[in-house]
């Protein structure tokens, strides 16, 4: 009983990550096309990025594996809710989400690439690396981790 509540916690996650790709997608792209001067705001995304949003959802296990990892090391803070603070502990989860994004972003990315499937080319930026991830979307990755993560949190 306990296993089958577990399995269908996991997957109310995996929905919600994914749900909430899509529609941060949507927006993300509908600001674009109104900053290009496109009055209707049409946003997109593919029915390709829902099981890679959907991802999003183990996220926060293996960040917190990590506080635990980091919190062995020596003279580094205990990721402890009592022992650091919660703006701290914010930060740090941020960049270990923002890491952890583009990680996946980048494989994903370069393996849709190789079948022809990749919804996504960032190529004609400056800030591209392959064409499947763009360093400007630091702050964005940065915040739908901890999005990601208030939406897994039980």
């Amino acid at each position: 009983m306990k296993r089958q509540a577990a399995y269908l916690s996991i997957l109310k996650d995996f929905f919600r990550c994914g749900i909430a790709g899509w529609c941060l997608e949507i927006l993300f792209t509908s600001v674009e096309a109104w900053m290009r001067g496109d009055v209707k705001m049409m946003g997109t995304t593919s029915v390709i990025m829902f099981p890679i949003y959907a991802a999003g959802a183990i996220l926060p296990d293996i960040v917190k594996w990590c506080d635990r990892w980091l919190s062995g090391l020596p003279d580094f803070l205990k990721a402890d809710r009592e022992e650091i603070s919660p703006v701290a502990l914010k930060l740090r989860h941020g960049l270990i989400y923002m890491v952890l994004i583009y990680t996946g972003e980048y494989i994903a990315g370069s393996f849709l690439m190789t079948k022809g499937l990749c919804p996504w080319d960032y190529s004609q930026w400056p800030d591209q690396i392959h064409g499947v991830i763009r360093l400007a979307f630091i702050p964005f990755w940065f915040g739908t981790g901890l999005l990601f993560e208030s939406l897994c949190t039980h």
